[in-house]
């Protein structure tokens, strides 16, 4: 009878699909994601009114990588003493205004800091909701972490997809206070709703081991061998459909919407398909079709046939980050803080950095030359796909736990 109760509480608290904490967080993703959509189509503006050559830009998105990965880590802190909710909100706060600094910016110092600030507090975000998004988890003892990330893919979808029209009929300086008042709107309408935690000074501890055994460090590769292609069309598609495939500025915008059209609707639908595929042979699914969507993208002869390639790339990218993230924190005889922290390390490298050195790249081949190449980074994703299988091990650990 005890065990039936305990049931009966646990399928109670998880009952609801939709709650007030759960819509909040999800729409952090959402606003997060906005921000870094309208970002893309800015990108050629961004370049221009600083007149910086594609190693220059490469150097800035460099700048912006290093901003996310030194406040990253102190989000992680403050979000240990303070809890994520407070975390959160004041990360969200300051980082919606920030679209609007990369605008007015009319040096390249003044573009280095500015872009500095745009990758450095929306990482701290991006810590600080997903921490929250764990909370609400835990809460609704049910998984909504897929759904999150599908909310973080529909806000880069608008924010790419607007971003072109608004800067073509509004100027840049008007899409990005568009952009920035919408977002603090929402923001705070959804402010009372996000959940409260409390601070938890005990995950600091295991942080400071690092693995010897090489499973994480290989997942990790799956992870930052998936997000490569990801940052690559975030930072470059805008160029790349303007430069070399003569795409008007209201257009540009358009590669990481169809990108993140195709990946935010197969991560609404992931948890299903991992579910009756196994996460090997969805992993093994989506290498292939990512690796036939970069082809198509990088061989295109015009816009047309490069946004079906990066619509289709994103169908295939769209679950290979959540499955190695779910892997890496899964692995036998390793506490999942230190084999996620691997992973998701590694794995955000890819979206941070490797676009900076594509910039150095392209100044010999072209972009079209760097999507083809990236493609094989999907064949290596396949064949380590067998790793994935540490992926499965979630409904076993969740019924160890509530066991």
């Amino acid at each position: 009878m005890a065990e039936i109760a305990k049931e009966a509480a646990v399928m109670g608290a998880g009952g609801r699909l939709i709650t007030r904490s759960r819509a909040a967080v999800s729409a952090l993703f959402f606003l997060n994601g906005l921000m870094i959509g309208a970002w893309a189509p800015k990108i050629p503006v961004f370049s221009s009114a600083l007149q910086l050559s594609e190693a220059g830009l490469g150097l800035m998105l460099f700048v912006f990588g290093i901003g996310s990965l030194l406040l990253m880590p102190i989000a992680g802190m403050q979000i240990a003493r303070f809890g994520s909710s407070r975390v959160v909100q004041v990360a969200a706060f300051c980082f919606l205004p920030t679209i609007v600094g990369l605008t007015l910016v009319h040096s390249v110092w003044a573009g280095a800091i500015a872009i500095f600030l745009f990758g450095g507090i929306g990482g701290a975000m991006d810590v600080a909701m997903n921490a929250n998004a764990v909370e609400v988890e835990r809460s609704m003892r049910r998984s909504i972490m897929s759904s999150c990330h599908a909310c973080w893919s529909l806000g880069c979808l608008i924010g790419s997809a607007t971003g072109g029209i608004l800067i073509a009929f509004m100027g840049p300086l008007g899409h990005a206070l568009t952009v920035a008042s919408a977002g603090l709107a929402l923001f705070f309408i959804i402010r009372p709703m996000i959940f409260s935690d409390a601070p938890h000074p005990s995950q600091q501890r295991e942080r400071a081991r690092f693995p010897l055994s090489p499973l994480p460090w290989l997942i990790g590769i799956v992870a930052l061998f998936s997000m490569i292609p990801e940052g690559s069309i975030l930072d470059w598609g805008a160029l790349y459909l303007r430069d070399e495939l003569n795409a008007p500025t209201a257009l540009s915008g358009f590669a990481f919407a169809a990108f993140s059209l195709a990946m935010s609707a197969m991560r609404f639908a992931g948890d299903l398909v991992r579910d009756r595929l196994g996460a090997v042979r969805t992993l093994r699914i989506c290498a292939v079709i990512s690796f036939v969507g970069l082809i198509i993208a990088g061989q295109a002869p015009n816009v047309t046939v490069a946004l079906i390639g990066f619509g289709i790339a994103g169908i295939g990218i769209s679950n290979m980050v959540p499955i190695a993230f779910s892997a890496g924190g899964n692995i036998p005889g390793l506490a999942p803080g230190i084999g996620l922290s691997v992973v998701t390390t590694l794995g955000y490298s890819g979206i941070l950095f490797a676009p900076s050195l594509i910039g150095f790249i392209a100044e010999y081949t072209s972009l079209a030359t760097i999507y083809t190449g990236a493609s094989l980074l999907s064949l290596v994703v396949l064949a380590l796909s067998g790793l994935a299988r540490h992926a499965d091990r979630v409904g076993d650990t969740e019924q160890r736990a509530n066991a």
